[in-house]
Parts: structure tokens; sequence; C-alpha cells
């Protein structure tokens, strides 16, 4: 049996093909974008274009904007963006790349949480080119016999095929047969919305391909599955996540986007440039070869990487502005000037970790109990020792009280 080639463009739909196909990991099945692009051409419509959100959380993060700024560009081409908000799917979790079950949602949050994230999402889309879904519409409907017989289209043995699933199955760690219908539903979704292509990071292949499943079974032609790679938090180790606290929202301000991107491993230089930036490639190149000759040059690199991020969330005058404020701080050890107030509460003395926690440095006493051990709180630039748990009030009022890098506050009152 011989492999399948991709059908031969005309030079417009190839340029397409080739922007389209850039940087992604998987293009499955092969050819199958070249035949969609023939499709949509044919057919005088935009594909339409399908990418889940999680509704999990209420912050989008630049690991999320992977997928994103490749639906842009689909966007860029005519083509249709299809957002499904997991309202429905939201209350069941999905379980990918977890090795427990997931927390489930309340309708409540997945409506608040996906309300935050629509506005998010239109930082990085084209508005005017985006349908919003909500996969509750047609799955909230469905009784126990629907669901019996659509889910005759997948086994156990090709669920349990997933690696998140097989290592807990092997390892004797619970999987609920919710977490197992998970893949079943955000399949069904692609069918429910006659998705062309669906996007999505390498973790989702497998939900992405038993939407193939279904829609073929109903008769539809199956959607061609395009994934992008997944890129790593702030430590360098794991996956972005809002929930390991590894990550820069889109939404941060410009400075805090900056001071946490200068925190990068050196090794993941290139990749941030790649994956979170709109540098061309001879520009990735060169800050790659900077980032692995180390010390200064990979100092100037990962700058470079911060301030380009910054650029495309904030516009250049911001991006120069946080680079400023990062040098003033941080290499002149100046004071940061442009920090919130924070009121000194009653007393004197008064009692530090109060102060820090009312302030919203920390997020509770006994973490500001673990910074002032750390030598991480300083008072005007002063480190605190682990001692001082107790000040006057003349020592704090109007001075700058700092966590870490980047979190201060000036104290009032």
């Amino acid at each position: 049996m011989t492999a399948k080639t991709a059908p031969v463009l005309p030079p417009e739909l190839a340029e397409q093909a080739a922007v389209l196909a850039a940087g992604t990991e998987q293009i499955l099945p092969a050819g199958g974008l070249e035949e969609k692009l023939l499709l949509a051409r044919e057919e005088g419509r935009p594909l339409r274009v399908k990418l889940g959100i999680d509704p999990s959380a209420d912050e989008l993060h630049i690991g999320n904007a992977v997928v994103l700024r490749k639906l842009r560009q689909f966007q860029d081409y005519g083509h249709l963006a299809v957002l499904i908000v997991g309202d429905f799917t939201g209350q069941v979790g999905d379980p990918t790349g977890k090795s427990a079950t997931r927390k489930q949602l309340s309708r409540e949050q997945t409506a608040a949480n996906s309300a935050t994230y629509v506005e998010q999402l239109m930082c990085i889309l084209d508005r005017d080119r985006v349908e919003i879904r909500r996969n509750a519409d047609w799955l909230g409907p469905m009784t126990l016999a629907d669901v019996v017989r659509e889910t005759s289209v997948l086994t156990v043995a090709q669920l349990l095929e997933r690696d998140d699933f097989a290592n807990r199955f092997a390892a004797r760690q619970a999987i609920s047969l919710t977490e197992l219908l998970y893949p079943f539903l955000q399949g069904y979704d692609s069918y429910a919305i006659d998705a062309d292509i669906e996007l999505g990071g390498t973790d989702q292949t497998y939900n992405n391909l038993v939407g193939r499943n279904i829609q073929r079974a109903h008769g539809k032609a199956p959607q061609v599955v395009l994934t992008l790679p997944l890129l790593e938090g702030l430590d360098g180790v794991e996956k972005m996540s809002k929930s390991l606290g590894n990550y820069v929202a889109i939404t941060e301000p410009a400075a805090e986007q900056f001071g946490k991107l200068m925190s990068i491993p050196d090794a993941l230089v290139a990749r941030y440039a790649t994956l979170a930036t709109d540098l061309t490639p001879d520009e990735i190149a060169e800050l790659a070869a900077r980032a692995s000759a180390g010390g200064p040059a990979a100092g100037a690199a990962k700058r470079a990487v911060a301030a380009a991020v910054v650029r495309l969330y904030h516009g250049a005058d911001a991006a120069r502005a946080a680079e400023a404020r990062f040098d003033a701080t941080f290499r002149n050890r100046e004071l940061p000037t442009d920090v919130p107030d924070a009121a000194l509460p009653a007393g004197d003395p008064v009692h530090l970790p109060a102060v820090l926690t009312a302030a919203g440095l920390v997020a509770s006493t006994s973490e500001a109990r673990r910074q002032l051990r750390a030598g991480a709180v300083k008072i005007d630039g002063a480190r605190i020792g682990d001692g001082a748990l107790d000040l006057p009030r003349a020592e704090l009022a109007g001075k700058v009280l700092q966590v870490g890098k980047r979190k201060a506050a000036r104290l009032v009152g």
C-alpha cells in the first residue's frame, strides 16, 4: 500500500498551506490540509476551523496563545474560527495528561470562566471571523440511549491506548467512566458543528482523532487534525499552566510579563522565540545561537524574547518601558515607582505577615513567613530578617515593600 500524497496546489494555495503548516507537530492525515484548502476553493466557502476552549481557569497565558496564533493565521486567509465553549465538557473535566481524576466544575464556574476567556481571545483573534458555540446546546439534550448508541464507534481498547489512561491503569489508579467518555464528548462536538479542521496541542491528538471517527460514522467528511507544540512554563519543566503558577498571562501588565520572561532558563530561549513571538526564522536562529553561547549573550537573547512577547500584547512603547523598568529595578537597584498603594493595618507595632497578605504580595500569612525566612522580603530595598515579624509603623509608612523581584506595594496610612 503506497503512502497518500498531497494534491498539487495552485501557487496561492501552496503558499497558504506552507504558512499554515509551519510550526505544527503533526497534520493528520498526510495531505489533508491541502485537500481541505482545495475543497474550500471549489465550494467557494471558508473552512470551519474548530478550537475547544477549556473553561477550567479564567486567564489565558502565552502557552494557550500558541494554538490561538495559528488559528489567527487561518482567519487571515479568510477562514472561520469556530470556538467551542466547553460549558458541558467542563463539568466533566478533560483528563488529558492528568495522573488523577480531574475535579469537575459547576455550571456556574464554567460560565464565569468562559465569559472572561472570550474577551481575552479577541486580543489575538479577529472577532469578525469567529463563531462561538456552546456544547451544552447539543450534549445537554442527549439521552442515555443516545450516548450508548453514539459511543459504539469507540472501544475500551482504543481508549486505553492513550498514555495517560494506560499509565494510570497499569499503576492501578482510578479512572472514572466519566473520564473515559470525555474523548467521545469532544469528538461529538466536531460532528455537531461540521468542523473541517481541528486545532489543538499535542496532548489533544487522540481526542481530535475521535472526532474524525464520529464524523465518518455519520457519513460526514472527517476533519483534518493539526497539532501544535506545548510550551514549557517558566520553570522549564512542566507545560505552562496557571494551576502550576509557571505561566505568563496575556493580559498581565507589560512590566510583569517582561520580568517573568527574564526568568526562563537559557535552554528555552529559542523555544519561546519560536512559539511565543512573531520573530522571523532568521531572527530566531540568531537568538538561538546567542542563547547557546551562554553568559551575557544568552542574557541579551532572553531580553530580546521578553521584549518581543510584550510587543505582541502591549505594543512597542510598552515593551521599551517594561525593559527600562526592569533595568531600573533589578540592574540599577532602583526602587520601583509605579507600584500600587497598600493600606497599613491599625496598630503599632504592625504584624508584617499580615501586612504582606493584606497588600496582596503573598497568598497567606504562612507564605509570608516562608518568604521572610528565605530573605525574599525587602523594605525600600533593604532585606528584612526572618525574625522581624512585628515592626513599628514609622519604619513602614511610605516605604516600598517588596517580595521577590516582581511584587511590590507602597505602604500608606
